[in-house]
Protein backbone atom coordinates (compact mmCIF):
# COMPACT_ATOMS: atom_id res chain seq x y z
CA UNK A 1 0.00 0.00 0.00
CA UNK A 2 1.23 3.63 -0.70
CA UNK A 3 1.83 5.69 1.68
CA UNK A 4 -0.71 8.16 0.26
CA UNK A 5 -3.21 6.05 -0.47
CA UNK A 6 -6.65 5.94 1.35
CA UNK A 7 -7.78 2.46 2.61
CA UNK A 8 -11.12 1.67 2.49
CA UNK A 9 -10.98 0.76 6.40
CA UNK A 10 -8.70 0.50 9.37
CA UNK A 11 -9.93 -2.01 12.32
CA UNK A 12 -8.42 -0.89 15.30
CA UNK A 13 -8.04 -4.11 17.62
CA UNK A 14 -7.55 -7.30 17.08
CA UNK A 15 -9.37 -9.21 19.20
CA UNK A 16 -12.54 -11.59 18.20
CA UNK A 17 -14.83 -8.50 17.25
CA UNK A 18 -11.54 -7.28 15.18
CA UNK A 19 -10.17 -10.07 13.69
CA UNK A 20 -14.00 -11.18 12.30
CA UNK A 21 -13.97 -7.66 10.86
CA UNK A 22 -10.73 -8.26 8.71
CA UNK A 23 -12.04 -11.69 7.91
CA UNK A 24 -14.95 -10.65 6.29
CA UNK A 25 -12.60 -7.16 4.95
CA UNK A 26 -10.18 -9.24 3.65
CA UNK A 27 -13.22 -12.04 1.43
CA UNK A 28 -14.55 -8.58 0.20
CA UNK A 29 -11.38 -7.87 -1.33
CA UNK A 30 -11.11 -4.10 0.45
CA UNK A 31 -8.19 -2.43 1.13
CA UNK A 32 -7.35 -1.98 5.01
CA UNK A 33 -5.23 -2.99 7.60
CA UNK A 34 -5.88 -3.69 11.28
CA UNK A 35 -3.84 -2.28 13.73
CA UNK A 36 -3.19 -3.82 16.99
CA UNK A 37 -1.96 -3.44 20.39
CA UNK A 38 -1.33 -6.90 21.53
CA UNK A 39 -3.29 -6.25 24.78
CA UNK A 40 -6.89 -8.21 23.48
CA UNK A 41 -8.61 -9.25 26.75
CA UNK A 42 -9.63 -13.06 25.09
CA UNK A 43 -6.31 -13.78 25.57
CA UNK A 44 -6.58 -14.05 29.12
CA UNK A 45 -9.11 -17.03 28.99
CA UNK A 46 -7.44 -20.49 29.95
CA UNK A 47 -10.27 -22.01 28.29
CA UNK A 48 -13.62 -21.12 26.91
CA UNK A 49 -16.85 -24.24 26.89
CA UNK A 50 -19.39 -21.36 25.48
CA UNK A 51 -18.19 -20.66 22.15
CA UNK A 52 -19.54 -22.64 19.20
CA UNK A 53 -17.89 -25.07 17.61
CA UNK A 54 -15.46 -25.98 20.47
CA UNK A 55 -16.85 -28.89 22.67
CA UNK A 56 -13.97 -29.42 24.44
CA UNK A 57 -13.51 -25.76 24.85
CA UNK A 58 -10.51 -23.49 23.17
CA UNK A 59 -8.05 -21.61 25.06
CA UNK A 60 -8.44 -17.94 24.36
CA UNK A 61 -4.63 -17.59 22.58
CA UNK A 62 -4.96 -19.89 20.48
CA UNK A 63 -8.59 -18.77 19.31
CA UNK A 64 -7.25 -15.61 18.52
CA UNK A 65 -4.11 -16.88 16.82
CA UNK A 66 -6.41 -19.45 14.43
CA UNK A 67 -8.64 -16.19 13.71
CA UNK A 68 -5.52 -14.06 12.80
CA UNK A 69 -4.40 -17.04 10.38
CA UNK A 70 -7.57 -16.91 8.67
CA UNK A 71 -7.52 -13.53 8.55
CA UNK A 72 -4.09 -13.53 6.43
CA UNK A 73 -4.78 -16.22 4.46
CA UNK A 74 -7.34 -14.25 2.73
CA UNK A 75 -4.56 -11.14 2.45
CA UNK A 76 -5.42 -8.87 5.79
CA UNK A 77 -2.40 -7.17 6.57
CA UNK A 78 -2.34 -6.92 10.66
CA UNK A 79 0.22 -4.43 11.85
CA UNK A 80 1.41 -4.02 15.58
CA UNK A 81 0.95 -0.88 17.36
CA UNK A 82 -0.75 1.63 19.03
CA UNK A 83 -3.46 4.09 17.56
CA UNK A 84 -2.76 7.89 18.92
CA UNK A 85 -5.16 9.91 17.60
CA UNK A 86 -7.88 9.58 15.54
CA UNK A 87 -9.26 12.31 13.94
CA UNK A 88 -12.43 12.84 11.32
CA UNK A 89 -11.67 14.86 7.76
CA UNK A 90 -14.14 16.11 5.47
CA UNK A 91 -14.11 12.72 3.99
CA UNK A 92 -12.94 9.50 5.87
CA UNK A 93 -10.37 9.78 8.71
CA UNK A 94 -7.12 9.92 9.94
CA UNK A 95 -4.92 7.93 12.06
CA UNK A 96 -1.90 8.18 13.79
CA UNK A 97 0.02 6.32 15.69
CA UNK A 98 3.55 5.91 16.74
CA UNK A 99 4.98 5.11 13.66
CA UNK A 100 2.55 6.56 10.55
CA UNK A 101 -0.07 8.32 9.77
CA UNK A 102 -3.06 6.97 7.47
CA UNK A 103 -5.93 8.10 5.71
CA UNK A 104 -9.41 5.56 5.73
CA UNK A 105 -12.95 6.35 4.15
CA UNK A 106 -14.30 4.28 7.47
CA UNK A 107 -12.33 3.18 11.05
CA UNK A 108 -14.06 0.18 12.52
CA UNK A 109 -12.85 0.30 16.33
CA UNK A 110 -12.56 -3.02 18.43
CA UNK A 111 -10.86 -1.98 21.27
CA UNK A 112 -12.60 -3.45 24.21
CA UNK A 113 -12.11 -2.98 27.59
CA UNK A 114 -10.01 -3.37 30.70
CA UNK A 115 -10.82 -5.64 33.43
CA UNK A 116 -10.83 -3.56 36.86
CA UNK A 117 -8.96 -6.26 38.19
CA UNK A 118 -9.20 -7.18 42.22
CA UNK A 119 -5.79 -6.60 44.13
CA UNK A 120 -4.43 -10.55 44.39
CA UNK A 121 -1.00 -11.07 44.22
CA UNK A 122 -0.17 -13.68 41.26
CA UNK A 123 -3.23 -12.58 39.99
CA UNK A 124 -2.86 -13.74 36.29
CA UNK A 125 -1.62 -17.29 37.16
CA UNK A 126 -5.28 -17.30 39.41
CA UNK A 127 -6.76 -17.00 36.09
CA UNK A 128 -4.92 -19.16 34.25
CA UNK A 129 -5.59 -22.07 36.90
CA UNK A 130 -9.35 -21.08 36.42
CA UNK A 131 -8.85 -20.39 40.43
CA UNK A 132 -10.12 -16.40 39.78
CA UNK A 133 -12.68 -15.51 37.25
CA UNK A 134 -14.00 -12.74 35.56
CA UNK A 135 -17.47 -13.82 33.52
CA UNK A 136 -20.28 -16.15 35.10
CA UNK A 137 -21.95 -15.88 31.59
CA UNK A 138 -19.05 -17.63 29.90
CA UNK A 139 -17.82 -20.45 32.99
CA UNK A 140 -20.47 -20.14 36.02
CA UNK A 141 -21.02 -24.14 34.49
CA UNK A 142 -18.17 -24.77 35.55
CA UNK A 143 -18.36 -23.63 39.06
CA UNK A 144 -21.18 -26.69 40.10
CA UNK A 145 -20.95 -27.36 43.32
CA UNK A 146 -17.67 -25.33 44.57
CA UNK A 147 -17.92 -22.53 46.78
CA UNK A 148 -17.26 -18.81 45.24
CA UNK A 149 -16.68 -15.89 46.43
CA UNK A 150 -18.11 -12.80 44.54
CA UNK A 151 -15.56 -9.79 45.28
CA UNK A 152 -17.64 -6.55 44.41
CA UNK A 153 -18.52 -2.80 45.97
CA UNK A 154 -21.92 -1.71 43.87
CA UNK A 155 -25.40 -3.25 43.31
CA UNK A 156 -24.27 -4.97 39.67
CA UNK A 157 -21.66 -6.63 41.99
CA UNK A 158 -24.27 -8.22 44.31
CA UNK A 159 -26.66 -9.17 41.33
CA UNK A 160 -23.89 -10.96 40.26
CA UNK A 161 -23.42 -12.78 43.63
CA UNK A 162 -27.06 -13.81 43.17
CA UNK A 163 -26.91 -14.92 39.51
CA UNK A 164 -24.04 -17.76 40.04
CA UNK A 165 -26.56 -19.01 42.02
CA UNK A 166 -27.55 -20.55 39.28
CA UNK A 167 -24.91 -23.35 39.63
CA UNK A 168 -23.48 -22.81 42.60
CA UNK A 169 -25.62 -23.48 46.85
CA UNK A 170 -22.13 -21.74 48.19
CA UNK A 171 -21.70 -18.15 47.46
CA UNK A 172 -20.73 -15.71 49.18
CA UNK A 173 -20.46 -11.77 48.27
CA UNK A 174 -17.52 -10.28 49.57
CA UNK A 175 -18.66 -6.02 49.75
CA UNK A 176 -15.34 -3.91 49.38
CA UNK A 177 -17.02 -0.80 49.32
CA UNK A 178 -16.90 2.44 50.75
CA UNK A 179 -20.33 2.39 51.74
CA UNK A 180 -23.04 -0.40 53.71
CA UNK A 181 -24.95 -2.13 51.40
CA UNK A 182 -28.26 -0.74 51.31
CA UNK A 183 -30.98 -2.61 53.63
CA UNK A 184 -33.03 -3.45 50.54
CA UNK A 185 -30.02 -5.25 48.83
CA UNK A 186 -28.82 -7.54 51.98
CA UNK A 187 -32.60 -8.42 52.02
CA UNK A 188 -32.06 -9.87 48.04
CA UNK A 189 -28.76 -11.78 49.07
CA UNK A 190 -29.93 -12.97 51.79
CA UNK A 191 -33.05 -14.54 50.34
CA UNK A 192 -31.33 -15.69 47.18
CA UNK A 193 -29.31 -17.82 49.48
CA UNK A 194 -26.02 -15.79 49.42
CA UNK A 195 -23.23 -15.21 52.35
CA UNK A 196 -22.40 -11.74 52.71
CA UNK A 197 -18.75 -10.29 54.22
CA UNK A 198 -18.85 -6.84 55.08
CA UNK A 199 -14.57 -6.05 55.24
CA UNK A 200 -11.95 -5.27 53.84
CA UNK A 201 -9.93 -7.98 52.26
CA UNK A 202 -6.34 -7.84 54.35
CA UNK A 203 -4.49 -10.44 52.71
CA UNK A 204 -5.20 -13.27 49.70
CA UNK A 205 -3.24 -16.23 48.91
CA UNK A 206 -3.69 -18.56 45.95
CA UNK A 207 -2.25 -22.08 47.11
CA UNK A 208 -1.99 -25.11 43.91
CA UNK A 209 -4.72 -27.23 44.65
CA UNK A 210 -7.67 -24.99 43.78
CA UNK A 211 -8.14 -22.70 47.18
CA UNK A 212 -7.87 -19.03 47.14
CA UNK A 213 -7.92 -17.90 50.63
CA UNK A 214 -8.77 -14.48 52.18
CA UNK A 215 -8.01 -12.77 55.11
CA UNK A 216 -10.98 -10.60 55.92
CA UNK A 217 -9.07 -9.64 59.70
CA UNK A 218 -9.50 -10.42 62.91
CA UNK A 219 -8.79 -13.59 62.68
CA UNK A 220 -11.31 -14.03 60.24
CA UNK A 221 -10.50 -16.35 57.25
CA UNK A 222 -12.25 -17.57 54.84
CA UNK A 223 -11.67 -20.32 51.60
CA UNK A 224 -13.00 -20.43 48.13
CA UNK A 225 -12.61 -22.70 45.51
CA UNK A 226 -13.26 -20.23 42.94
CA UNK A 227 -13.52 -16.03 43.08
CA UNK A 228 -15.22 -14.09 40.87
CA UNK A 229 -13.82 -9.97 40.22
CA UNK A 230 -17.29 -8.32 39.83
CA UNK A 231 -15.39 -5.17 39.64
CA UNK A 232 -16.13 -4.04 36.48
CA UNK A 233 -14.67 -2.56 33.36
CA UNK A 234 -12.83 0.54 32.13
CA UNK A 235 -14.02 0.66 27.96
CA UNK A 236 -11.51 1.90 26.09
CA UNK A 237 -13.36 4.37 24.11
CA UNK A 238 -10.76 7.80 24.27
CA UNK A 239 -9.87 7.55 21.03
CA UNK A 240 -13.86 7.33 20.09
CA UNK A 241 -14.45 10.39 22.46
CA UNK A 242 -11.72 12.24 20.48
CA UNK A 243 -13.18 11.97 17.45
CA UNK A 244 -16.57 12.72 18.99
CA UNK A 245 -18.64 9.79 19.39
CA UNK A 246 -21.91 9.43 21.84
CA UNK A 247 -21.77 7.38 24.96
CA UNK A 248 -24.07 5.46 26.69
CA UNK A 249 -24.16 5.85 30.83
CA UNK A 250 -22.02 2.54 31.20
CA UNK A 251 -19.09 4.62 28.94
CA UNK A 252 -19.66 2.10 25.97
CA UNK A 253 -19.99 3.63 22.61
CA UNK A 254 -23.55 3.69 21.14
CA UNK A 255 -24.59 2.34 17.95
CA UNK A 256 -26.77 1.76 15.50
CA UNK A 257 -28.22 -1.14 13.92
CA UNK A 258 -25.10 -1.74 11.64
CA UNK A 259 -22.66 -0.73 14.63
CA UNK A 260 -22.38 2.61 13.08
CA UNK A 261 -21.68 5.29 15.75
CA UNK A 262 -22.86 8.93 16.07
CA UNK A 263 -20.00 9.62 14.02
CA UNK A 264 -20.38 8.99 10.20
CA UNK A 265 -18.26 6.17 8.92
CA UNK A 266 -16.94 5.25 12.35
CA UNK A 267 -18.05 2.06 13.61
CA UNK A 268 -17.44 0.12 16.72
CA UNK A 269 -17.69 -3.68 17.89
CA UNK A 270 -17.50 -5.90 20.48
CA UNK A 271 -17.14 -5.37 24.78
CA UNK A 272 -16.62 -1.34 23.66
CA UNK A 273 -19.88 -1.36 22.62
CA UNK A 274 -22.42 -3.28 25.24
CA UNK A 275 -21.99 -5.10 28.23
CA UNK A 276 -22.46 -9.11 27.38
CA UNK A 277 -18.85 -8.85 26.78
CA UNK A 278 -19.60 -12.60 24.85
CA UNK A 279 -17.18 -13.57 22.17
CA UNK A 280 -19.91 -14.98 19.88
CA UNK A 281 -21.56 -11.06 20.13
CA UNK A 282 -18.30 -9.58 19.36
CA UNK A 283 -17.70 -11.97 16.59
CA UNK A 284 -20.93 -11.20 15.07
CA UNK A 285 -21.16 -7.57 15.82
CA UNK A 286 -17.54 -7.42 13.58
CA UNK A 287 -19.24 -8.94 11.10
CA UNK A 288 -21.95 -6.67 10.43
CA UNK A 289 -20.01 -4.09 10.88
CA UNK A 290 -17.44 -4.81 7.86
CA UNK A 291 -20.45 -6.02 5.84
CA UNK A 292 -21.84 -2.38 6.40
CA UNK A 293 -18.23 -0.72 5.62
CA UNK A 294 -18.21 -2.69 2.43
CA UNK A 295 -21.66 -2.13 1.34
CA UNK A 296 -21.22 1.63 2.04
CA UNK A 297 -18.20 2.12 -0.50
CA UNK A 298 -17.91 2.26 -3.78
CA UNK A 299 -18.11 -1.27 -5.17
CA UNK A 300 -14.78 -2.35 -5.77
CA UNK A 301 -15.33 -4.75 -9.06
CA UNK A 302 -12.50 -6.47 -10.66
Amino acid sequence: MGDNEILDCVVIGAGPAGLTAAIYLARFKRRFVVIESGGSRAAWIPRSRNHPGFPDGVNGKVLLSRMRRQAETYGAEIRAGRVETLTPLKSGFRIETEGETLRAKTVILATGVIDNAPDIPGLERGVEKGLVRICPICDGYEVQDCSVGVIGREDHCAREAIFIRTWSDDVTFIHVGAEPLPKSLTTDLTKAGVGIVESAVQAVEIKRRKITAFDFGEDKKRSFDVVYSALGVTPRAQLAVQAGAMLDDSGRLVVGDHQETSVPGLYAAGDVVRGLNQISTAEGEGAVAATDVHNRLTRNFA
